[in-house]
């Protein structure tokens, strides 16, 4: 791959993270010319009123603390815009998704900037880009009815535009380690 990449980490668990592993693999695979990472774990906060206050007011008349919760947001959807495809470490944790990534989604998801809402229905505003979704679960199984985790996050990246995704799972690593990195490992050499 030539370009940049926007890595995203999620995991509440860095020092011993499967999606951690698995993302550096990824992105070893995919050899960017440049990485921009963004640990949403402890850099992204959630939205609020005063969130949805600053973001739904016209730029020309925010006041200056409605500019600095905005920034924040305009900078994370720009970190999306100028990459070139994004690897997104996705531990899954209770069936689902940890807060911080959670709270990257709520800020990258804006009306009128990412997404608007037509007579057909939602349309995503964002350039189409390859997402890697880096999928680490103890038990749950990419794609099973109980993983609500790789399902929304999925739904929500083709919301804003981004729909060319590909998961690697390192998937029920608690029940099987060797057999789960075994299959992550052979759809990265697929990329």
């Amino acid at each position: 791959m030539t370009g940049s990449l926007l890595r995203i980490d999620s995991s509440i668990k860095p020092a011993t993270s499967a999606s951690f592993q698995l993302s550096d693999e990824i992105i070893a695979k995919l050899n960017p010319n440049a990485i921009v990472r963004r640990d949403v774990t402890t850099t992204v906060a959630p939205i609020d009123a005063d969130w949805i206050g600053a973001v739904f007011t016209p730029a020309e008349d925010r006041t200056t603390e409605q500019n600095k919760i905005a920034d924040i947001s305009d900078a994370l959807i720009q970190e999306i815009k100028d990459a070139d495809a994004l690897v997104i470490g996705m531990g899954v944790y209770n069936f689902s998704i940890s807060t911080g990534l959670k709270n990257w989604i709520d800020q990258i998801a804006r009306a009128r900037v990412t997404f608007r809402f037509t007579d057909d229905g939602p349309e995503g505003l964002l350039e189409d880009k390859p997402v890697y979704i880096a999928y680490a679960s103890d038990g749950t199984l990419s794609g099973s009815e109980i993983d609500f985790a790789e399902r929304y996050l999925r739904h929500m990246l083709g919301f804003i535009g981004l729909k060319s995704i590909t998961t690697i799972a390192a998937e029920r690593i608690a029940a099987d380690s060797e057999a789960a990195w075994a299959k992550a490992r052979k759809a990265i050499s697929q990329i």
